[in-house]
């Protein structure tokens, strides 16, 4: 499979030299090479009303810098070349793609092809200023504001990402009736993933920062609604109160990120309670996981 990688660090410098016809470059541009993407989201590159839902609006939504603030763009994008981001990038997927390859897994696409892009510090505050999507096979895309505590990490992310590629390409993905158990081990598997290749100090603040105390309660909020179904009622059970406030959804009295981190630690306990390797439990069904993982009864 081809990996493609967008340079966006060179298509940053033209953005932001630009007087004029910003959006039309960052439409056609920097997001046309994702055009598939997202339209399989619903997403047009130019609504047909002015001011309408687009890329322009759900870029800004999903927390990418906002293309009209220059200074924190220059200043981010000064950063990801000293660290030769795109280098980082391109080791990282060849990385990811020898072990997928070593262990018979494939991704349902003739090419990979991957951006990335800056991220709004503010907005994604919670996410530690960085976060991916990567959940249609043959696309990822990473958003950014480098930190020191996230460009070391970026290899981790990049993976669990990646990870999503490889897992819907043997499971579909259905807003309509994902459960919160499905929606755990998808997560919990793509962390696992990334401990495999980069280890677990590495993961993220999704996985890290709950103490015992509070993933024991989400463990024990989760655990009665495993079967809970629908994107908006699941999403308020993995992404926690602060989020779901903000998007629209129903609190359910959990910390950011809850999901994810009870999530992981399911696939972790399930992996090694059944001393399964990851390239083997993602192969598995969420059921079979959530059953023999010890860390709930379902």
């Amino acid at each position: 499979m081809k990996i493609m990688i967008e340079n966006t660090v060179d298509q940053y410098e033209k953005l932001f030299s630009m007087q004029h016809n910003k959006e039309h470059f960052f439409r056609y541009t920097m997001m046309k090479p994702f055009e598939k993407m997202w339209n399989m989201i619903n997403v047009p590159l130019k609504a047909k009303q002015q001011n309408g839902y687009d890329v322009i609006m759900a870029t800004n939504m999903l927390g990418y810098l906002d293309i009209s603030d220059t200074q924190t763009g220059r200043q981010a994008l000064k950063r990801l070349q000293e660290i030769q981001a795109l280098q980082i990038v391109d080791i990282t997927l060849h990385h990811c793609m020898d072990f997928t390859k070593k262990h018979n897994l494939h991704i349902n696409a003739d090419e990979l092809r991957f951006c990335l892009y800056i991220a709004d510090p503010k907005k994604l505050e919670l996410q530690k200023k960085y976060c991916g999507f990567g959940g249609i096979p043959g696309f990822i895309q990473v958003v950014l504001y480098p930190t020191p505590y996230n460009i070391q990490r970026i290899p981790a992310l990049i993976a669990h990402e990646f990870h999503h590629n490889i897992r819907f390409s043997y499971f579909e993905w259905d807003y309509g009736n994902v459960t919160v158990g499905d929606y755990l081990i998808i997560e919990g598997l793509a962390e696992s993933f990334a401990k495999e290749l980069y280890g677990e100090h590495l993961l993220g603040p999704w996985v890290t920062s709950f103490d015992k105390q509070d993933l024991e309660y989400s463990n024990e909020v989760i655990k009665d609604a495993l079967h809970t179904k629908g994107f908006a009622e699941v999403s308020s059970y993995m992404f926690g109160d602060t989020i779901a406030k903000e998007q629209g959804y129903q609190p359910v009295r959990l910390s950011a990120f809850a999901g994810y981190a009870v999530g992981y630690q399911a696939v972790h306990s399930f992996m090694k309670t059944n001393n399964v390797g990851i390239e083997e439990a993602t192969l598995l069904g969420t059921e079979e996981i959530l059953r023999n993982c010890e860390l709930f009864s379902t």
